[in-house]
């Protein structure tokens, strides 16, 4: 039985400003297309899946309360634009406690799938960072790097698509996705 398809976000700076350590709702800002994109993933059938390393909680910068309310408000700002996401999975290690659930390692992403039922060959990781586009590849999924203006250059890794944003992203994998099809038929 084939499971479920997916997208894996990054949270910021992929769908959100990343404020640096955000322990505040109010620093929650949504990216130009951040919602559209992900509307657009919904509708053609994806789950939406947020993964992101949230190292501020392992630090003591903020507390699980205050990572659940900025979490809280991004969904509240996403609804607000017709958008939604299925589940939100973090690790909230830092970088040197060496755990399996920091990207670039891809334990975040399979412990989704296996919760969600999720078919990862037929599911994307998108997200700004190389990290991102390194644990999908671990996790066997098709990767596209989000630009929105600032990262991209110089990476150790090549994913299979770059985008200026979620908009384009949802856009080439809607595209990507049609083109199977037409090839199936």
């Amino acid at each position: 039985m084939a499971g479920r398809r997916a997208v894996f976000l990054d949270r910021d700076d992929t769908i959100m400003v990343d404020a640096v350590y955000t322990e505040d709702p109010e620093d929650v800002r949504l990216l130009l297309g951040a919602a559209e994109g992900i509307r657009a993933l919904a509708d053609a059938g994806f789950l939406i899946v947020i993964a992101t390393n949230q190292s501020g909680l392992g630090r003591g910068y903020f507390t699980e309360e205050d990572l659940a309310a900025v979490n809280g408000r991004l969904r509240h700002e996403l609804r607000a634009r017709g958008a939604d996401y299925d589940a939100l999975y973090y690790c909230p290690h830092q970088p040197e406690d060496t755990c399996d659930c920091r990207k670039p390692k891809p334990g975040l992403l399979l412990r989704a799938a296996a919760d969600l039922g999720i078919d990862l060959d037929a599911s994307y990781c998108i997200g700004d960072r190389e990290w991102d586009v390194e644990a999908g590849r671990a996790a066997g999924m098709r990767t596209i790097l989000v630009t929105n203006g600032q990262h991209g250059e110089n990476l150790g890794v090549q994913p299979d698509h770059v985008a200026s944003d979620l908009t384009e992203a949802a856009r080439l994998i809607r595209t990507s996705q049609a083109s199977r099809t037409e090839v199936a038929e």
